[in-house]
């Protein structure tokens, strides 16, 4: 059964910042999501910040979720910093949610 990059995001959504209450999904620190026929799932993300306090947790928790959707074979999280993350990178969604 091949993975989807859909699977990966609704996971994905339930993952959240723990400074911010909002999602790393809406948060747009998700830059890439692929999946390979072996279904491995590569995930390129970064954080707010350099300096981020969720910078161990963040990608162990992605690991876990993501590795429980049915069919996934491994799961590699890179944290990448170019772009660098701004706020314009949110989503509508998220920009309310903050009451930006």
């Amino acid at each position: 059964m091949a993975v989807t990059e859909e699977q990966v995001n609704q996971v994905l959504k339930t993952v959240f910042d723990p400074e911010i209450p909002v999602n790393i999904y809406e948060l747009g620190l998700i830059y890439d999501v692929s999946i390979n026929d072996s279904n491995e799932v590569l995930i390129k993300m970064t954080l707010t910040t350099p300096n981020c306090p969720a910078a161990a947790s963040l990608p162990d928790e992605i690991r876990h979720k993501v590795s429980a959707i049915e069919g996934v074979q491994n799961v590699d999280v890179e944290i990448v910093w170019e772009p660098m993350w701004s706020p314009a990178m949110m989503s509508e969604a998220a920009r309310l949610q903050l009451g930006l």
